[in-house]
């Protein structure tokens, strides 16, 4: 039990508004916590929080703290109740809530500074192009000088516009400054360079259309080989290629219709990023995971990259969430208790890396 000091509304970088409950630390599971997700509306309605609220706060799954009930007893008499924002945090903009869906947004995608460092911080992302050289509050700081505005921006960036530059960031509500100095403008430099030789499904995850995570990125451009080809298909042509349904074809188009968009991919093709497959086939060993689904999750011996490949050279598929279809959960050392759960509700088959190795080796 702990009070509630207040709801911050945060800006993902879709436009998407998470409200998060800011807590008087409180000891859990060993770790002091401070913040909790409220999720969206509905949530704080349902939980009729009010100003001063002293709440129950507990981690799902032991990782995710969450708030479960309020102490009446200790309402002040005429404490107001919270209510949702109408306007977007960062850029003021009317937020909206499209039909069917839980969370508002903020429609200005194209000029609210969140969303923007939002999309830098996901494109220069470990598993989208791998800038680590520049990390995210790095990247913010440049954003906030207005070097960049977007992640294409980067490919323009020079050694004199960086050296010496001070970065301010906000950490734990502090704000903390530092100047670029010499080897970390190389680094950052070098770090963009080697970008442009990443492949073209990891830039087509990237480049941060919704809906398009790293399952779907990698089976467009599989598809469509090339950034142009995708950019002209139509909602029929998308929604042929297997599991690619109407709500992600719609924000594919959706994304390729808008100029500012385009101008970032050509700026990605000016500056030589990989915006067409290599082509390579698929290597094909075997038959022996045909028509199975499997979902990776945990540490392995071997990167989950290559667990996958291993799946997919022996006919198997690999997919991004569980559901009652999938055929395998592959659990590997430290996986999220909550995945566990689901796979175990839905009775799904989990195995080992180990029982993996024995279904596809010879007999």
């Amino acid at each position: 039990l702990t009070p509630l000091l207040a709801i911050d509304f945060q800006v993902g970088r879709t436009g998407a508004i998470t409200p998060v409950a800011k807590l008087q630390p409180v000891k859990l599971a060993g770790t002091p916590v401070k913040n909790a997700s409220l999720y969206n509306a509905d949530e704080i309605q349902r939980l009729d929080l009010h100003q001063g609220d002293w709440v129950y706060v507990e981690k799902g799954g032991e990782i995710i703290p969450k708030i479960t009930g309020v102490e009446l007893s200790k309402r002040a008499p005429h404490a107001s109740p919270y209510l949702y924002a109408t306007h977007c945090p960062e850029c003021g903009t009317a937020l909206i809530r499209k039909e069917g869906e839980a969370v508002h947004y903020c429609p200005n995608d194209s000029g609210c500074p969140s969303q923007l460092i939002g999309k830098i911080e996901h494109f220069i992302g470990r598993k989208a192009m791998n800038i680590d050289s520049l990390g995210g509050k790095t990247a913010e700081g440049l954003f906030r000088k207005g070097l960049i505005t977007t992640y294409a921006d980067l490919y323009s960036l020079t050694y004199d516009q960086l050296l010496g530059v001070d970065i301010e960031s906000v950490e734990d509500g502090e704000v903390k400054r530092r100047t670029l100095q010499e080897k970390t403008v190389k680094n950052i430099l070098a770090g963009i360079e080697a970008s442009k030789s990443v492949p073209f499904e990891k830039v087509l995850f990237a480049i941060g259309i919704r809906m398009v995570g790293e399952t779907v990125a990698k089976k467009l451009a599989a598809h469509f080989v090339s950034i142009d080809a995708l950019a002209a298909a139509s909602v029929n042509e998308l929604t042929g290629v297997h599991e690619i349904g109407d709500k992600i074809a719609e924000q594919v188009v959706q994304y390729f219709a808008d100029t500012e968009n385009l101008k970032c991919i050509q700026k990605l093709r000016d500056a030589g990023v990989q915006l067409i497959s290599e082509h390579k086939p698929a290597l094909k060993l075997s038959d022996s995971l045909a028509g199975k689904t499997f979902l990776v999750s945990g540490v392995f011996s071997i990167s989950r990259d290559e667990l996958k490949g291993l799946i997919e050279a022996h006919g198997g598929k690999n997919v991004s969430s569980i559901s009652k279809s999938l055929s395998y959960l592959i659990a590997g050392d430290k996986m999220g208790p909550e995945k566990l759960k689901k796979a175990t509700d839905l009775q799904i088959h989990i195995i080992s890396e180990d029982e993996l190795m024995q279904m596809i080796r010879p007999n």
